[in-house]
C-alpha cells in the first residue's frame, strides 16, 4: 500500500476552497492560462488592448506629422464663398477628418435607427 505522501499524482490544490475566517474572501482572478507546452501566458484586457491602440495611434500621428511637413506648399481652395490658402498636408488631414465625421454621423444614426427598432 502506498500512502498519500508516496503517490506519483500531484496534488490538486485548484479544488481547495480557502479557510474561513468569518468574513467572505475573495479570491483575486488569475488571468493566467497554461498552454499545452507549459508556459504560461497572459490573457486579453481592455488595458492591454487600449495600449495596443495608443501605441497603433502615435504611431499612426507620427506618419501622419512626416506626411505634413513633407507637404507644406501652399495650396487655394475654393468652398462655396471660403477661399482658404493652406499648406497640402494641412489639406489632406482636413479631408481625412472631415470623412470621418460623415461617416461618423451615419453611424450614429444607423446606431439610432437599431435601438428605436430594438425597443419596439
Amino acid at each position: 500500500m502506498t500512502s498519500h505522501a508516496e503517490s506519483s499524482e500531484p496534488e490538486r490544490t485548484d479544488d481547495v476552497a480557502p479557510a474561513s475566517t468569518g468574513r467572505e474572501t475573495v479570491e483575486p482572478t488569475d488571468r493566467r492560462t497554461v498552454e499545452p507546452t507549459g508556459r504560461k501566458s497572459l490573457a486579453k484586457s481592455r488595458t492591454g488592448d487600449t495600449w495596443v491602440a495608443l501605441v497603433a495611434a502615435t504611431l499612426i500621428g507620427i506618419v501622419l506629422l512626416i506626411f505634413i511637413l513633407q507637404n507644406l506648399e501652399q495650396q487655394r481652395v475654393d468652398l462655396f464663398f471660403w477661399s482658404l490658402s493652406l499648406p497640402v498636408g494641412i489639406l489632406v488631414l482636413l479631408s481625412v477628418i472631415a470623412g470621418a465625421l460623415v461617416m461618423a454621423l451615419v453611424g450614429g444614426v444607423r446606431i439610432i435607427q437599431l435601438r428605436r427598432a430594438a425597443k419596439r
